[in-house]
């Protein structure tokens, strides 16, 4: 559908910026599983941290591939609906709020990213990862800053793991829809904080990331 709305000079712009995104990938040629991981969700007052693991074929052109946050939010939906399509294999992880205080932010993401790998159908060879290294895990990994605008494996990851975390608040908004989560997604907007004093927190808010807001609450 995309490659109909791109032509001539715009449509071979679009492709030398995806091949620039190929740079990591093409040092792995190499590898047959070349696997994207990123996640979505860190910030946020409440909710799961989602983390995306994707594996795409070495030829697979995804037009308007971009780290997720440089997406609208209809262009991201169509992307995640083309990677799933697309992909060799891709998966989700998650780690729920109670998950994030038991054990902090940092370890449920890797968490999730450990849960992503396991649940995909073939084992990479390689794994590409914005900006982490992940603690316990065998396969090699390389760590990209800011890989999600720099790989397109990564970029799908960061699509995959975005879309499902805002479907995931979705859904959550019509259990809790005092707080605004199909808006704001449990970041700390205005709206949100306000709705967290107002109300007291809900069984998805991260304790350990609103003791300032919900203090006389709590105790």
């Amino acid at each position: 559908m995309a490659a109909r709305k791109l032509t001539g000079e715009k449509l071979q712009a679009e492709r030398e910026r995806l091949l620039a995104m190929r740079v990591f990938e093409e040092q792995y040629q190499m590898c047959t599983y070349i696997c994207g991981i990123d996640e979505a969700g860190r910030g946020p007052l409440a909710g799961p941290v989602a983390a995306g693991a994707v594996i795409l074929p070495r030829e697979c052109e995804i037009l308007y591939l971009n780290d997720s946050k440089k997406l609208s939010e209809k262009r991201r939906e169509e992307l995640f609906l083309e990677i799933k399509e697309k992909a060799i294999s891709y998966a989700v992880g998650l780690s729920d709020a109670q998950r994030i205080d038991e054990i902090n932010i940092l370890q449920a993401t890797y968490e999730a990213m450990r849960k992503a790998i396991s649940q995909l159908s073939v084992i990479p060879d390689v794994l590409l990862n914005d900006a982490v290294i992940i603690p316990g895990i065998s396969i090699p990994q390389v760590k990209i800053i800011k890989g999600d605008a720099k790989s397109v494996s990564i970029a799908a990851a960061s699509i995959l793991a975005k879309v499902t975390r805002d479907h995931i608040m979705m859904d959550y908004d019509a259990q809790y829809p005092e707080y605004g989560f199909a808006k704001h997604k449990g970041y700390g907007t205005e709206a949100h904080i306000k709705a967290l004093k107002e109300h007291g927190p809900c069984p998805i808010h991260r304790k350990t990331f609103i003791t300032k807001f919900v203090q006389e609450k709590q105790k």
